[in-house]
Order: C-alpha cells, then structure tokens, then sequence
C-alpha cells in the first residue's frame, strides 16, 4: 500500500517543480549608444537549450523581477511554437541576465498592441469582413475593388503602409499623427476619408504608376518588370501581436518574357520603428536578375540621395513632397554585398500613351516616376531590406533632410550590430 500511494506524490512534486523551473539568458547591447524598442528573437531550440519545455506552457522573460513584452509565434502553421519575440529597452554597451519562466498557456500575459495587419474584404451589406488569408481578383477579370481602403495595411504606434490588392500591387503610406491602431477603422464610418487630414493622420503619397513606397519589380536586361498582373495574388497572415506582426504576399503566374515565375514577399512591422522589413523571395529568376523595390517621384523637386550606412546601401528622398503639401522622406536600405543596380526612371505617363491597366485607376502596369535599387537574387531564396518613411508633421526631425539620414544612419548601425544573445 506504501509504495503505490508513493507514486502518485513524486509525480505531483516533479510536476510542480517542473512548473516552477527557471533558467537564464544574457543579453548584450554591443553599441554606444542607448536602443529603445529593440526586438530580440529566440527561436524554440535556443529556448529548449536553456529550459525543459513542457506541453501547454509557454515561456516568458524577466528582468529585475519585471515582465518583458513578449509574443510566442507559430510561424509555420503546425500548431507549435516556433519563435519567442521580445521587446527590450538597453543602455549604451549594457549587459543583462533575463530569467525565463514557463506559464501556463491560459496564463500567457497581455501586452500592449503596438503592431497591426489588417485585410477587410468587403461584404453584402458594405462592411469589411477581417480574413487570415485571401486571393485577389485574378487581372484577367473586369477590375474591381474588393479590400477595406483597397488594400491590405499594416503599422505600428508611428507609422502604417498599404499595399493595393489588386493587379497594381503598388504600396502606398499613411502619416500617424498618434500611436494608436487606425487600419481597422480606414474607410469606415469611423475614418470614412483617409484622404483629408485627420487627427491621427492622413493618406501622405502619391503613387500613380510608380512603386510607391517599397513595390517591387524585377530587372532583367536592364528592363524593369512590375510584379503585377500574376495569374494568383494572395495574402496571409502569419502572425499579429505586441513586438511584432508578420504577414506573406503570394504569387505565381507571373509573366516574365514568357516564362512563369513565382514570388513571395513577407513582411514584417515591428513597434517603434519607421520602417518595416521585407524578404523577397523569386522563383525562377535568372543569375543576372536583380530584385528592385523603389519610391515614387512623383512630387519631388530636389535630387534624392544615397549614401552608405553602416553594413548597408542607402537611397532616398526627401521634400515637401506630401499630399498634404508638407516633408516627407522615404528611403530603403539593402545589404551592400547585396546591392545592385540604382537609377531613376522616365517620368512618361505611359497610360495617356496607351498603355492601360487599370482605366478606372489611370494606371499603367509601365513603371514610371521611380527612384530605385537593385538587389542580387538568388533563386528560391529570400533577399532582406528595410523600407523607411517619416513625416514632417509627425516630428520636428522629420522636417529636415539632415534629420531623416540622421535616423537612416542610427537604424542602419542598429541592424548592423544586433543585441548579443550571450
């Protein structure tokens, strides 16, 4: 009789003791300087080095006794975590020991939201129904507009992109005037004209039949091809929480010189930053191609810029070049021993030459009224960049050329020198 009540004890000990476990990290900031809003990601094998996972619990971070804003994210889509994001302020060349926990997953703790995707397909009654994944229209159908502000969108607490859903494809920007969460609310009663200055923002670009803010194109034989038009467009959140949201953008049937390619780009947007990430991601490209993503010109009287920051190739622009008739500066870096071709395209609008995409949009599939960059593609594997854009109502900083490289510069450093998981 001892020895079996014995049993069920010890399980009940090693169970609570397990529950209870701790172990440590140590993280590094290998700069001189102070970093707010840093995102330190820990994939599950770095986490199961460090402390025994148990089924149903999920692990958290702790500094002096306080909690980290984390997010555990499945990235994958097998029901599994795969990767612990966590949000870190550090001091100039500061060294920490976080402590890990595991909690229940019930448990797990709510941090403020700072990052948001949103795609709102419209429905009978004229509201938007919020989807995880969706195709577009295929361009071979009459156009039409099926997205919440035509687009899917994404931000942070200081700034919010789109990208059209449709065969344009062209990203386009909103200035954020207030770190709270708008694209749920664009073109809806609540934010029925994003067009007009409100007060979190406005719709800040031009686009027309340029790149926008960060589109991409391909170049082959120093010809620009607008990934565009593809046979399948479609979209797919990956995950979306406090440090960071993730989606993809899919495509395949894209015709390039008569061959059928296939693309992915995903998309990452993280809180604090004017920026966000994109890997793309071609299939089919040849040795030469390069993978280009640009900014439009439209409305811009100075030259743009280029300059080398830290591990990274720089170009911009910056002027009073908003719709709202105010600063606005945009730029992109990439990996230097990545970067390839930059230019400048003609400025022919080459929808009133006849060249027609979209008719109700005045939009031509030619791109046109593009500052870019090239970047070495290799087949099947994705190729990094970072696409920036302030606003000069937003910030005193942003008012200035200077201001914005300034902050280039300091992001470049930062991505180029990243927290040292010790």
């Amino acid at each position: 009789m001892m020895r079996t009540s014995i049993l069920p004890i010890f399980l009940i000990l090693l169970m609570v003791t397990s529950c209870t476990q701790r172990a440590t990290v140590a993280l590094k900031n290998p700069l001189e300087e102070e970093r707010t809003d840093e995102v330190v990601v820990f994939t599950r094998d770095e986490i199961s080095n460090k402390i025994a996972l148990i089924d149903g619990m999920l692990p958290v971070f702790k500094f002096s006794g306080k909690l980290i804003p984390s997010q555990v994210d499945d990235l994958d889509g097998d029901g599994n975590w795969d990767e612990v994001a966590l949000l870190i302020d550090m001091h100039a060349n500061e060294y920490i020991e976080t402590e890990i926990e595991l909690v229940a997953e019930d448990d797990y703790p709510g941090f403020e939201k700072r990052t948001n995707i949103r795609l709102g397909i419209e429905q009978e009654d004229g509201s938007y129904q919020e989807v995880d994944k969706y195709k577009a229209i295929p361009y071979t159908e009459p156009f039409k507009i099926i997205a919440q502000g035509e687009s899917v969108s994404w931000e942070n607490d200081k700034i919010a992109f789109r990208v059209y859903f449709d065969c344009r494809n062209v990203k386009d920007l909103f200035g954020k005037l207030k770190p709270e969460m708008i694209i749920d609310d664009i073109h809806t009663p609540a934010i029925p004209n994003y067009h007009v200055l409100n007060d979190w923002g406005m719709d800040v670009l031009h686009c027309g039949s340029s790149l926008g803010s960060g589109g991409i194109a391909l170049m082959r034989n120093d010809s620009l091809i607008r990934l565009g038009s593809t046979d399948l467009y479609e979209y797919e959140k990956i995950v979306e929480g406090p440090v960071r949201s993730v989606f993809d953008l899919k495509y395949s049937g894209w015709n390039v010189d008569g061959e059928q390619l296939e693309a992915v780009e995903r998309i990452t947007i993280y809180p604090g930053k004017y920026w966000f990430e994109s890997d793309v991601t071609f299939y089919g490209c040849l040795e030469d191609d390069e993978i280009v993503t640009g900014i439009v010109t439209s409305q811009l009287k100075k030259e743009p810029f280029r300059f080398d920051a830290a591990d990274f190739k720089c170009i911009g622009t910056h002027d009073v070049q908003s719709l709202n008739n105010d600063e606005l500066g945009m730029a992109v870096i990439v990996p230097k021993k990545e970067a390839g071709k930059i230019g400048r395209t003609s400025d022919v609008n080459w929808f009133e030459r006849g060249f027609v995409t979209v008719e109700e949009k005045g939009f031509s599939n030619i791109i046109s009224e593009t500052y870019y960059i090239g970047q070495k593609c290799k087949d099947a594997q994705p190729a990094k960049h970072y696409f920036f854009s302030v606003w000069g109502l937003d910030k005193d900083q942003w008012k200035t050329e200077e201001g914005f490289r300034k902050y280039i510069s300091e992001e470049a450093q930062k991505l180029s020198s990243p927290i040292q998981k010790l």
